[in-house]
């Protein structure tokens, strides 16, 4: 049997600042979908994940704060587990495999695919997975991956180098390079060299011998007991460059990573999104804009200009990348989070010494609860629209249009919202520290 483990990671800081920490890039509701509207990446992998035969048997790996999130956005349909720290692709990885077998979902003899959950492309690169399991066999192959004929020399991806073609199927690797320079690149394309897609497919047994030749253990509970004193482990530098049988199945369609603004804004559906315009002389630009005022651009070709409540970005679509150094230095504290309930936008901050007030809006999906908590901090609630019960001290209140609530601190209080629902937090006062307003 073959299982597919999705891994969800990322900082999301190359897509700020519609995507960071808290939103991270595979959530963003930007995609054409195929009958009207649009998707997140993370909602057009599932959809081809089944198309492909393939959800009954897929996971989702993810960090604990965003598992009620990956939950909401692959519509509650596939098991989501959530790591205690991130610890990078290699530990994401096994502590999936570990959770698979523990359940005995999983046997040794088994085969594991692993795959970013953030990818791009077509549906006949999602059916290649079922080959894995052959091609393992076949070879006598430790290791299986998928790569993809170069669309340009690139030094943003990862590059496998295959031997021949063997009856057509697969080619051994021969060595692996990550994003190499401009130069190497091209003799790489020369090379017929791949693009790593970052899919592995091994059996089970691998992965636990990987553990056991690294000192780890194999038993769920124990690994995950372990996660605090682990360092960040890559699954290409920790086994795929390790290992000395790996072959690579060819994709010859469409595969690319969005991760960047000049990927995302060449797939959008129209160069606006938005409040704003486009005018004069400015081709090949875009505006996503998420504030409620216009955003209008003017003679400025070939650019991104992109509005948060985190922030503004303007950049040349292919200089944009430079922001993720930028926020490495200029961290911000999130003005927006989602979670499974709905999402939160900080309107204003109040500072007031080490103290602050915050100003909050909160928008609830229906049938959905805010879950119940304890009170830190003093907050008021008035309801704008839609209408629930307001739970407080374990007593239930109904909640409609105009109603106003103070919540004390030590007080239990959670929101069960029977239609959509929005309403303004006024939090006073409140430690200015760098914590999701809600998780």
């Amino acid at each position: 049997m073959q299982h597919t483990i999705l891994l969800c990671g990322g900082s999301g800081q190359r897509l700020w600042p519609l995507s960071g920490a808290i939103r991270s890039k595979m959530f963003l509701n930007l995609l054409p979908a195929p009958g009207g509207g649009t998707e997140s990446m993370i909602g057009r992998v599932c959809r081809q994940l089944d198309q492909a035969g393939l959800g009954d048997s897929a996971l989702f790996v993810t960090h604990k704060d965003q598992q009620a999130l990956v939950r909401r956005y692959t519509g509650g349909g596939y098991p989501v587990i959530g790591e205690p720290h991130k610890r990078g692709t290699f530990t994401a990885a096994a502590l999936g495999v570990l959770h698979l077998y523990a359940g005995g979902t999983a046997k040794p003899e088994d085969t594991i695919c692993v795959a970013p959950a953030d990818m791009f492309a077509d549906d006949d690169f999602f059916r290649l997975f079922h080959q894995f399991t052959d091609v393992l066999a076949a070879s006598g192959a430790e290791l299986a991956l998928l790569g993809t004929r170069p669309a340009r020399p690139s030094d943003q991806y990862g590059y496998i180098v295959p031997g021949p073609d063997i009856a057509g199927a697969y080619a051994p690797v021969i060595a692996f390079e990550e994003k190499p320079t401009r130069p190497r690149a091209e003799e790489l394309l020369r090379a017929a060299a791949l693009w790593n897609c970052g899919v592995f497919a091994f059996r089970l047994s691998f992965m636990l011998s990987q553990l056991q030749q690294m000192g780890l253990p194999a038993e769920l509970k124990a690994f995950a007991d372990c996660y605090p004193g682990l360092p960040v482990l890559s699954f290409d530098k920790e086994v795929a460059e390790r290992t000395s049988s790996a072959v690579v199945l060819r994709h010859e369609g469409e595969w690319r990573d969005l991760g960047s603004w000049a990927a995302l804004s060449a797939e959008l559906q129209q160069p606006v999104t938005g409040a704003g315009g486009i005018w004069g002389e400015s081709a090949d630009t875009a505006i996503v804009n998420e504030l409620n005022i216009p955003l209008h651009v003017i003679g400025v070709p070939g650019i991104v200009a992109v509005a948060s409540h985190d922030g503004i970005l303007v950049a040349g679509k292919h200089e944009a990348n430079a922001i993720k150094e930028i926020m490495q230095l200029n961290a911000a504290v999130p003005g927006y989070g989602e979670s499974s309930w709905g999402s939160y936008t900080v309107l204003d901050r109040t500072a007031g010494g080490p103290q602050q007030i915050l100003t909050i809006k909160l928008s609830i999906l229906p049938d959905c609860e805010l879950p119940e908590t304890t009170c830190h901090y003093r907050k008021h609630w008035h309801i704008v629209s839609g209408y629930g019960e307001i739970l407080r001290n374990g007593h239930y209140a109904a909640a409609h249009p105009g109603d106003f609530f103070t919540i004390n601190p030590g007080e239990q209080h959670g929101i069960k919202a029977h239609t959509a629902m929005e309403l303004i937090e006024l939090r006073m006062p409140g430690e200015a520290d760098e914590k999701p307003i809600y998780n």
